[in-house]
């Protein structure tokens, strides 16, 4: 587990296989703004809230410059039932090694339910055209959190 990253750091580079098995890196998306989220499980009642409000949004962050990418442990084929479950239309990566999740600071120790677990840490990262990190959030909301990055981003 890695330290927490922050505004001004280089976005750890990555390729994951996405719902489909064919990889992506973030490098593809050089050139243009990039939401990273990261989220512990597909197909969880929060998890889903929280993917299907970036899907609810995704015109909008699209027209503003910004990509969308979802990353959690789960394999390909469970990514690939979540995604056609809820008609996401953004890529969700697979990550099960947890690698990249340890790199971004988005896997370790949090509170949940009062207790303290090890686990993915629900973050999202906004990264601009060069690949700094503008914004690191961490243990953040389900409920409403594309709203709010809208108001705190100005999207």
């Amino acid at each position: 587990m890695s330290s927490r990253l922050q505004a001004g750091d280089t976005a750890p580079d990555f390729t994951l296989d996405d719902a489909d098995g064919k990889p992506v890196s973030l490098a593809d998306h050089r050139g243009r703004k990039v939401i990273v989220y990261f989220y512990p499980a597909a197909s969880t009642p929060g998890c889903t809230k929280e993917a299907c409000d970036f899907r609810d949004n995704l015109a909008e962050l699209n027209d503003a410059g910004i990509d969308v990418l979802g990353i959690s442990p789960d394999k390909p084929a469970k990514l690939a039932t979540f995604r056609d479950a809820e008609g996401l239309t953004f890529p969700l990566l697979s990550d099960p090694e947890k690698k990249v999740l340890g790199e971004w600071g988005a896997f370790g120790e949090k509170t949940m339910y009062g207790k303290t677990v090890t686990g993915v840490i629900r973050s999202t990262f906004l990264i601009d055209e060069n690949g700094t990190i503008t914004d690191a959030k961490y243990n953040v909301r389900a409920t409403g959190h594309v709203a709010k990055l809208r108001k705190d981003w100005k999207i």
